[in-house]
Parts: C-alpha cells; structure tokens; sequence
C-alpha cells in the first residue's frame, strides 16, 4: 500500500500547485512550549479538501460530470475543483448539513441536492447517480489519488518547518491523516479525534474498521461513520498515534486559537490543537494542522 501511494504525493504537488495556496506557517509558543500552525484554513473553499479533489480530477481521465456526497468541506472542494475545470458538478448532503456550507457549495456552481438525514444516506444516492455515462464519482476520503492529494500539505508543512518532529490532524474518514503519515517524511502523525465521534481510533482497537457514534460538535466535518479502508492500512502502521479530546476540550481550543491569534477555524480544525493543549501531542516542535474553518459562529 505505502509504496504504491507515497510517490504519488509528490506527483499530486505538482499537478494541483497551479490552482492551490501554499498555505503558510506560523512558528508560536503557547503556554510557554513551542508549537508550528499550519494555517490550512486560508486555503481556497476554507479547508485542505481541494487539494485531493483537484488531484482526483486531474489525474485520471477527464469525467463529463462530478458527483459527490459530503458533510459539507468536502463538496465545496469538489464544487470548486469541478469549476476551476470547467466540469458540472452534483453534491448530495444530509439534511442536517450546516447552512454555511451548504451555501457555500451552491455558491462554487455545483448543483446541492439533500438526501437523508445521514452521511451514508447522502453517499448512497450519490454513488447511485454516479451510474450515469460520463459521470466520476469523487470519494471524500477512501481513494488513494485523493489521500496523495490530501498528503501535498504535510509536504508543506516538511519544507517550511524542517524542525517539526510531529504533525497533529483531525480525523474524519482518515484521508488526511493518512495522507500527512504518507507526505510527511517519516514524522510521527498525531491522529485525534472527538471522544463521540472516533472511528479510527475505535478501528485500531478492534484491528479493523468498525462502524462508530457520530455525535460531535465536530460531526458536520469528522462525521464519518466509519474509516475508509485505504486510511485505515496506512494509519495502521507505524508512525501514527491515536487520540481523542472532549467536546469541552475542543470549544476550549477553538475559542483559544481566537483569543490568543485572532485565527477563527471549525470546531474540527481545533479537535488537534486540543490535544496539544492537553500536552498529549509528542515532539519537540509539533505542529498543529488547522483543517478547515467553514463553520459560521460568532466568537
């Protein structure tokens, strides 16, 4: 698995550099121990979800039409992937997906369609509508071209901060994870989650993926039921270490990233900051990946 993926990692940098940013990094110490944020948040559509649906749709053969099914980060990385190369796009969501997001996935051009009240309800009539000539489904995370893409910011992160020796992500349905363990030069990945909302972390305990509770100030973005199957064999292996934070704990974050950087990101981009907060994320210089910030909230 590692070794037909890791090379991609390099191959998607180069392919979807010209319509990405390279986000930047800011070197901080907080509670007198240093940490780097790597600010991912400033990517374009809020969230490092462009970065694997660009590489999905640049590295195969070109589709006639995008379908997809999302929580919200994910759509609106497709959506906008999907404009950028000039190709309709359809994403289908729950019922319960964030008005910001929803609105913002509508605003990319792509077509929103609500369908049931679950993730898994919503990936059902997008794979069914996939089945359509001429149309690519763009999978959310359980897709090696997407992780290689997902992957192109851990390598930001390696050659901007050569310092850091632990790289702390959110974890949904594993591709970014995965994709920081595959493009981070061999650095520990630091996979957290929310204690209700836990699917890696509840895999690795049972040695497979396992269906899990998703009920999280964070679900509308780590809401995935269960790991994909290609996140989990890598996030399996060594170099990764898996936690879990509280839902008080991951406000507490989010609300100290404002108070202390002015930084305002998604209960989800402050699920590993919270773990760092708690002094359970290793290393010397870790850093902290700031996912996504596509929630509307006041602070």
């Amino acid at each position: 698995m590692t070794s037909t993926v890791v090379p991609d990692v390099t191959a998607a940098a180069e392919r979807i550099r010209p319509y990405v940013r390279h986000t930047p990094v800011l070197r901080a110490e907080v509670d007198g121990r240093p940490l780097v944020l790597k600010l991912e948040h400033l990517q374009r559509t809020g969230s490092f979800k462009l970065r694997g649906a660009l590489n999905a749709l640049l590295a195969g053969e070109r589709p006639e039409q995008v379908v997809t099914a999302s929580g919200g980060n994910h759509g609106i990385g497709v959506a906008t992937a999907a404009a950028i190369l000039g190709l309709p796009a359809t994403v289908f969501v729950p019922d319960g997906v964030p008005a910001g997001k929803a609105r913002r996935i509508e605003a990319a051009g792509a077509r929103l369609v609500r369908a049931g009240t679950r993730y898994a309800d919503a990936a059902a009539a997008a794979h069914e509508a996939a089945q359509a000539p001429g149309a690519r489904y763009v999978e959310a995370y359980n897709d090696p071209v997407v992780i290689a893409g997902q992957g192109t910011v851990a390598a930001e992160i390696v050659a901007d901060a050569p310092e850091v020796d632990a790289i702390a992500v959110a974890v949904g349905g594993g591709g970014l994870a995965a994709g920081v363990a595959l493009g981070s030069g061999g650095r520990l990945t630091v996979a957290v989650e929310p204690e209700r909302c836990s699917c890696l972390h509840q895999a690795l305990a049972a040695g497979h993926p396992v269906d899990a509770e998703v009920d999280s100030v964070a679900a509308s973005a780590l809401g995935a039921t269960r790991v994909g199957e290609v996140p989990f064999e890598v996030l399996s292996g060594p170099g990764v270490r898996s936690l879990v934070v509280s839902e008080a704990e991951i406000l507490a974050a989010r609300d100290r990233l404002w108070d202390e950087f002015r930084l305002a990101v998604e209960p989800a981009a402050a699920v590993p900051f919270a773990a760092w907060l708690a002094g359970a994320v290793p290393g010397e210089v870790p850093c902290v990946l700031l996912c996504g910030a596509n929630a509307d909230w006041t602070p």
